[in-house]
């Protein structure tokens, strides 16, 4: 089945979405963005999406409706937008509720979550990115599980509440993750180090901890209790009190665990 498909947005995830869809064989019909140049950025990957800087979609040939915009801005987007009889209007949201688009002139609404890290002009495999979806309609929802496997095999219908644990857990896996790993790069980089030398290290621990569970592969001081060297370490960042309390805490954290 293929869909007739709108764009509400032009960040990272409209980025990556477009293209994906259309090369899966739907035709997306417009980009919407408050700067047109930036819809126009959307449309030119795409083969021929027309920009949209107003929300009146009445006239529109698109069946789905896709919400790529920040949380912040789905439900006044929702509530303002102008669609057709019979359209499904749907989030990309990790963390928003499906009652957030409850009040938009949607017939039907949804989400479709991938569940990725998106940034402009870095490739993802789609087909390795997991869709979580979620419908109160069970014909939307078997729409959206068609349409996201078109893009992946990996697509699981989640709740809103248990959508949210995901989400979570994602800031934990990934962005917290992200985080430690600039830390690391500017302690290197205070001392005048090359960070090249740590990143064996890092790409070793992380394959380690998705192949046998991160309890398994957890190593370093804090798992051994070796409390001569936290401290030696928690002394060396002195320098930054905010830097050292995020190793107190997370290597306490470790201890307990």
């Amino acid at each position: 089945m293929k869909f007739k498909i709108a764009i509400l947005g032009a960040g990272n995830v409209a980025w990556h979405l477009a293209p994906a869809l259309e090369d899966a064989g739907h035709e997306i019909t417009e980009v919407y963005a408050r700067d047109i140049q930036n819809a126009i950025g959307i449309t030119e990957r795409v083969y021929s999406a027309e920009p949209k800087d107003d929300l009146d979609f009445s006239e529109s040939r698109a069946k789905i409706f896709i919400l790529t915009v920040k949380d912040s801005a789905i439900s006044e987007l929702a509530d303002q937008v102008i669609l057709p009889e019979d359209s499904i209007l749907v989030h990309t949201s990790g963390t928003m509720s499906l009652e957030i688009l409850g009040y938009s002139s949607a017939s039907y609404t949804g989400i479709l979550y991938p569940l990725q890290s998106f940034t402009k002009g870095k490739k993802v495999e789609m087909d390795e990115v997991p869709f979580l979806i979620e419908s109160e309609d069970e014909g939307t929802l078997q729409k959206l599980k068609k349409l996201a496997k078109t893009i992946s095999p990996l697509v699981y219908q989640v709740r809103s509440r248990d959508r949210k644990a995901v989400h979570v857990a994602a800031v934990f896996g990934s962005n917290f993750t992200n985080h430690m790993i600039r830390i690391a790069e500017e302690i290197m980089q205070r001392q005048g180090l090359d960070f090249e030398m740590l990143k064996p290290l890092i790409i070793e621990t992380l394959s380690k901890s998705l192949q046998i569970g991160a309890k398994k592969a957890q190593t370093g001081p804090a798992i051994r209790e070796d409390y001569e060297t936290l401290d030696e370490h928690h002394r060396f960042l002195a320098y930054n009190e905010q830097l050292a309390e995020i190793y107190r805490l997370i290597s306490q954290d470790i201890i307990d665990s």
